[in-house]
């Protein structure tokens, strides 16, 4: 398949001069240099093209301010920065990074207006909803493009995705080359990073839907407050029209109290609701269910598997209705979707046991997916998980005691520890997995061995998971990244070594 474009078919076409009046008060223009066509903007100096402006942000270990002379010599024409420099023509602000989304929407002429954009935020489900959307998108007769973690797709091809919320220029640029191809509809994450680090400042949501907040990404966030906040952004009336939001926690109760836009609330939990699930069934074929909203109600039958698989469907059943979507077909498209790439995927050989991959990474989808996983077995759960360098250290040790709390067996090994000490994670995650004082736990670091160790050791009517890392194919040990694709090795194993 044709790789998606991420530039527009039709170049913009702006004089420095208009941008500088664009950025007023913003942005000082240094170093004016004749009269110069900005046809785009791009903060990667790798990926510059004549004409852009480059955007130079001040990142973790770098600076973009280091690359402005490889941005020039590929045909950068200007630079924003918060830094002025004397290669080109500078437009010098305070917050780069703030201004930058909306800067690349003026240039591509503000695409998200010519879409129906839906967002999905959350710590988890935001990849399986935004799937469904996409799929209900399509089957209610829209032309669609979808922005997530796995991938970027549009009518023309598909990318592998570099983040879960693109960078601020490519989301633009991306979002004008799916108004190019005709898109009518967009089904997107976005992440609390992309919030917080203003990736989608520029972009405005038909819908934004909210699926539930549990303890992740501290390390960034440092608190839950401020992590609450961040994904809040969202729903702001000058960034969404309407909402559809999951009151099954508490800040999805104290979020639809906040909204001033138009909302939908959903449980799956029994809560007071718009929109609700009843009759909840989940077998190791699919999920069921009964949606009901107002007079309105449908038994569903899902393809894709886990009790957790009925909140994202209720996120995309409240997100399609209240954005006016053909709900009757769109709920077709979704029981029509049988898969999500690294989201509790089943690897198949005929092997007499269940063996899954799944992205699971965090304690509360952990307490989503285990006891699912327990209703199927007939045998023991063995659990392959380890913890990701880079991450708040506080997630490692829960990890492991609910992993230990619900499996039998629990095989840690390496998740791709970047520069943290591999040998240390491994050691959290374990010492929770004993807290629990049921499960055996094993330590076996190099990750083909924890996958084959788990094979061998299932037997008929028992159940492989290998959490943490889902679709993912590449692992980081200090910089250096090593291809390692669960799926893959997993079905490997499955074939040399299953009974």
């Amino acid at each position: 398949m044709r790789t998606v474009s991420n530039r527009p078919s039709r170049q913009p076409k702006w004089s420095l001069e208009a941008v500088a009046e664009y950025l007023g008060a913003d942005g000082e223009l240094l170093h004016e240099q004749g009269t110069l066509v900005v046809a785009g903007v791009c903060q990667d100096s790798r990926q510059v093209r004549p004409g852009d402006i480059y955007a130079a942000l001040p990142g973790t270990e770098h600076h973009g301010g280091e690359f402005v002379a490889e941005a020039a010599q590929r045909g950068a024409v200007a630079v924003v920065s918060d830094r002025p420099t004397e290669i080109l023509p500078a437009f010098v602000v305070k917050n780069p990074r703030k201004i930058l989304g909306p800067l690349a929407a003026w240039i591509y002429g503000d695409p998200s207006t010519s879409l129906d954009v839906y967002g999905v935020t959350g710590t988890n489900g935001k990849t399986s909803t935004t799937f469904m959307l996409e799929a209900g998108l399509a089957a209610a007769g829209l032309r669609t493009g979808i922005i997530s973690g796995i991938c970027v797709r549009g009518p023309d091809g598909v990318s592998e995705a570099e983040r879960t919320t693109p960078e601020a220029c490519t989301l633009q640029r991306t979002l004008s080359a799916f108004v190019d191809n005709r898109v009518d509809a967009v089904a997107m994450e976005a992440s609390s990073h992309g919030l917080a680090l203003h990736r989608v400042n520029g972009t405005f949501f038909r819908v934004a839907a909210f699926t539930n907040l549990s303890r992740d990404h501290l390390d960034f966030h440092k608190t839950m407050a401020s992590y609450f906040d961040s994904k809040a952004q969202l729903f702001l009336p000058e960034r969404c029209a309407r909402a559809a939001i999951s009151v099954d926690d508490q800040y999805g109760k104290a979020l639809a109290e906040r909204v001033t836009v138009p909302r939908l609330t959903f449980s799956s939990l029994g809560a007071s609701a718009d929109v609700t699930a009843t009759d909840i069934e989940a077998d190791q074929t699919g999920t069921s269910f009964v949606a009901r909203h107002g007079s309105w109600e449908r038994k569903i039958r899902l393809r894709l598997l886990g009790c957790h698989q009925v909140d994202n469907a209720l996120a995309a059943i409240a997100a399609l209705r209240i954005g006016g979507v053909d709900i009757a077909a769109a709920l077709d498209g979704i029981e029509n979707l049988d898969t999500v790439p690294g989201r509790l995927e089943n690897v198949e050989i005929g092997q007499n046991f269940l063996a899954f991959v799944d992205y699971v990474h965090n304690a509360g989808a952990q307490l989503r997916l285990f006891p699912y996983l327990r209703s199927l077995s007939k045998g023991k759960i063995i659990v392959v998980i380890g913890a990701t360098g880079g991450r708040d250290p506080g997630k490692r040790e829960p990890l492991g005691r609910n992993a230990g709390s619900h499996a039998d067996v629990v095989v840690v090994t390496d998740e791709g520890p970047y520069h943290d000490d591999a040998t240390a994670l491994r050691n959290d995650v374990a010492a929770g997995a004993r807290l629990a004082n049921h499960a055996e736990v094993l330590i076996i670091p190099n990750r083909s061995d924890a996958i084959r160790t788990a094979v061998c050791l299932a037997k008929a009517g028992d159940i492989v998971v290998v959490a943490g890392r889902g679709n993912d194919h590449v692992m980081n040990y200090d910089g250096t990244e090593i291809v390692f694709d669960d799926r893959q090795v997993l079905e490997r194993a499955l074939v040399k070594y299953a009974k």
